[in-house]
This record gives structure tokens, sequence and C-alpha cells, in this order.
């Protein structure tokens, strides 16, 4: 059996989320470049009321999965597979050895203004629960939305105009859907950012990236990313593309990953693969008091599963 993390994406940033690696030494560096970057300690970026802007969120959500990884990493066998959730892809592949952490920081704030910059006025996201993809796709067809990420059969984060995604709402709702705004402000993962891609392709070929030493796989496919040119497409092209999040953790289950670790803020992650795979083990590192706890559990899920 085997250890898979996941990296999340925007949406659960909170004042505390750096709290478990505050004053751990291997976390130093992470917290150092990133405080650096963004102009202030993320101590005070994490609870500043701009935590949901691009510019904040991304290298935010980048560091706080790295700083933990730094620390957890020598108390825990080396993944067999990481997987990230639109940002957190990036930050899972400089787990996997692609990119330094501090290069993972740089491209973070890039990769913001870069999307900030190709999205339309007025737009965002918004996730919609209890309806098939193609009753949804039909939706999104006739209103001017797109589906952003495909979370399950019936869990679908959707991106476009504010207007389309209020229409779209209402009438989603009137078929018993649940409608759950989110705090993004582009359309992420759709063909609006277009734009968006080749800058970011073209800033990611500049980028001293190697292959990854472990198998990440890639949000646009599932499919495992095995070379540089492999890491520069999968990260552009997801900018305007939808992520397929459950083939990804049916990839990672198809692969052998028993036990689910998500590093970052909140849980959202883990709350998802644990009703899909109930033979698995799954927790997030926030449901634990300590990174050692975080720890002790990955070893005894690992044992109790062999």
């Amino acid at each position: 059996m085997s250890l898979a993390l996941l990296c999340p994406g925007q949406g659960a940033q909170h004042a505390a989320m750096f709290d478990r690696v505050r004053d751990v030494a291997a976390a130093c560096t992470v917290l150092d470049a990133a405080g650096a970057l963004l102009g202030l300690d993320v101590f005070a970026a994490a609870a500043a009321d701009d935590r949901f802007d691009n510019a904040q969120a991304q290298p935010l959500l980048c560091a706080a999965s790295l700083a933990q990884w730094q620390c957890l990493r020598d108390a825990l066998p080396a993944p067999t597979v990481i997987a990230g959730y639109s940002i957190g892809e990036l930050a899972a592949q400089a787990i996997a050895g692609s990119v330094d952490p501090i290069t993972c920081l740089a491209l973070a704030a890039q990769r913001a203004q870069l999307m900030d910059a190709a999205s339309p006025a007025h737009c965002g996201l918004q996730a919609v629960l209890g309806l098939d993809r193609p009753a949804l796709q039909a939706l999104c067809d006739s209103n001017g939305a797109f589906i952003a990420i495909a979370n399950g059969h019936d869990h679908f984060i959707v991106g476009g105009p504010q207007s389309s995604l209020d229409v779209l709402a209402a009438k989603a709702r009137a078929y018993g859907a649940d409608i759950r705004p989110l705090p993004v402000h582009v359309p992420a993962h759709t063909p609006l950012l277009a734009g968006a891609v080749l800058p970011f392709a073209t800033v990611l070929e500049a980028t001293p990236l190697q292959a990854p030493r472990l198998p990440v796989l890639a949000g646009i496919d599932a499919r495992p990313v095995r070379d540089r040119a492999a890491v520069v497409h999968t990260l552009s092209a997801q900018l305007a593309q939808t992520i397929e999040w459950s083939q990804v953790m049916r990839q990672a289950f198809e692969r052998g990953a028993r036990v689910f670790l998500q590093l970052g803020p909140g849980n959202a992650l883990a709350r998802m693969v644990a009703p899909d795979y109930p033979c698995c083990e799954v927790r997030a590192v926030e449901e634990f008091q300590s990174l050692e706890g975080a720890a002790a559990w990955v070893r005894n899920a690992l044992e109790r599963l062999r």
C-alpha cells in the first residue's frame, strides 16, 4: 500500500494556515521566501482581507503545502503519487523535484498575474452539486458558462461571467442543485483564460525545470507527467482547460494509493476522496494538532493496510 499527497487549490485560506509550521526550522526557507515575495510575512498575509485575491492566494497556497512537506518529508515514506488541485499542481511539481520551492513561489505569483491580466471583468467560479455532467453541460452551453473542474459525478465547479453564473445558478436550483459561490474572481480552467496559456508556457520554458522525480498526475487528463516538456504543457494548459479531478483520484487509486494525505489549508480534497474510496485512509494535515501527529497517522495507516 502506498501514500498519495494532495495539494489544494484556492478557497480554504485562513488566518491560522501557517500555525503548524511556525518556528519549525525546516519550513523557514519557504516561509521567508514567500514573505519576501508578498512584501509581508506569511502570517500577516494569511490574516489579511486580500488573502483570496489571486496575487496573494496562489503564492500563499504553494507556500503552505511546501512548508508542511519540508517539515514532514523526513518522517514519511516517499509518496507513490502526488496530485495538485489547480494551483496545487504547481506545488505538486515542486514536491516532486521538478522545480525548487523558491522558484515555485515565484511561478505562482507570475501565474496569478497572467491569469488576472487575461481574465475578462466580472467573472468567477461557483460549485454546482446535484447535477450530472450532461445536464450541467447543457446549462453551461446555453448560458455562456464552462465546466472548470469535475470533482465527481454530480459535483462540479463552473466558471464564466458573473451574469452567466447567476442565470445558471437559478436554473440549476430549479433542478434541485446546490450552488456555492467561491471566493475566486477569475474564470480559471475555462476557455476565457486562453490568453494566459502561451505566456505562462513561455515563463515555464525559461525556468530551469526538470522531469519530476516522483509521479505527478496532470489535472487535465490524469496522466503521469514524465518529462520537462510535459511539465510545461500540463501546467500551462490547465489554465484554460477543465481539471478532471475525479479522474486524477481514480488514477491515484489504480496506481496503488491507499493512504491519502492532504497538505496545506483545509481538508476539502480529503473530504472529496473519502466517500468515493471507503477502503482507503484519508486525512488532511490540518485535522491534526501537530505535524508529528499527521506523520504518525500516515505511518500507522500504511501499516494497518499492509
